[in-house]
Order: structure tokens, then sequence, then C-alpha cells
């Protein structure tokens, strides 16, 4: 089944982090990485009182289903560090979103897919849209449509990934 993830980080050389996780997902058994975007320099969303992200998407091809693979990103994300707290939208070490599982569609109390929010984020749909501007999300359309109405001031893809 094909997948698509959101990566994102905005602490401790967030680059760096987001290199880390594509490595660990890239050596992750039942996972074949596709396609990876650039990266992205994005400014904070929802909570903006903190440093600015780095963010990216990547396709992969996985034999898990979408609940084995939603417990290992946060497999990834817990052996990398990632602090949860109650604050929303605060900073990350690391956070690994599961956007697209194929084109499922679900709502549990662990997994939502599509991405509940996917299609309101600038930093998810840039770095998606540059993998697959063609891509359609479930019950929302196509992605590069979704991203044409959608506030891009602020993000920038960066030169190199990091």
């Amino acid at each position: 089944m094909q997948a698509w993830l959101s990566l994102g980080s905005n602490m401790q050389q967030p680059g760096a982090q987001l290199r880390q996780a594509i490595g660990h997902l890239s050596s992750a058994e039942g996972i074949e990485l596709l396609k990876e975007s650039s990266f992205y320099h994005t400014p904070p969303w929802g909570d903006e009182a903190q440093d600015d992200f780095i963010n990216a998407v990547v396709q992969i091809e996985t034999s898990l289903d979408s609940m084995a693979l939603l417990r290992l990103l946060q497999l990834i994300e817990n052996r990398m560090g990632r602090q949860r707290d109650s604050r929303r939208w605060g900073p990350r070490l690391i956070d690994i979103d599961l956007l697209l599982f194929g084109d499922q569609q679900c709502q549990s109390e662990e997994l939502e897919l599509p991405h509940p929010r996917m299609h309101e984020r600038a930093f998810v749909l840039m770095p998606l849209c540059e993998i697959d501007s063609g891509l359609k999300i479930p019950g929302r359309g196509k992605a590069s449509e979704l991203l044409r109405q959608l506030d891009c001031s602020g993000i920038f893809r960066l030169q190199s990934s990091g």
C-alpha cells in the first residue's frame, strides 16, 4: 500500500532531525521509501510563539496496515526523544504524521484518514505537491487546488535538505 507522511521539527537542528527520521523510515521493515520532497522552512502553525519549522513529505510503499504503520511512526518519534505534552501545536523535536494511506478513509480514536487538517496546511500541501501535484485527497479534492486556496507566505523551499 502506498502512504504519504509529513515530517516536521523545530528543535535541535530540525533538518538533522528530519534526515534522521527519514533514515529510520527507510530502514524499517515493511517500508520502502519511494519519494522524498525537499525540505521547507515554515512559520509555526497554530501556536505561533515558537521557532520556525522545517517540514517535508515522503511517499512510501508499505506492507503494514494503517494502525501498524501509525504505531511504527510513534515508535520512531519516541526513540528520537519526542516528548508529548499538553501544549497543542507546540515545539516538536520530531513529528511524523500519517497523511494518506492509499485511498483509505477512516475515523477512530487513534487514527483519522486522510489526516483531518492536511488540506488546511500549506506546510503539508507544498511539499506534497512537489512530489505529486495531481494527488487527490479523498473527500477533499486535488492537492494542488487545495494549496492554491491557502496562504503560503513565509514558506520556502531550502536549497538542500536541511
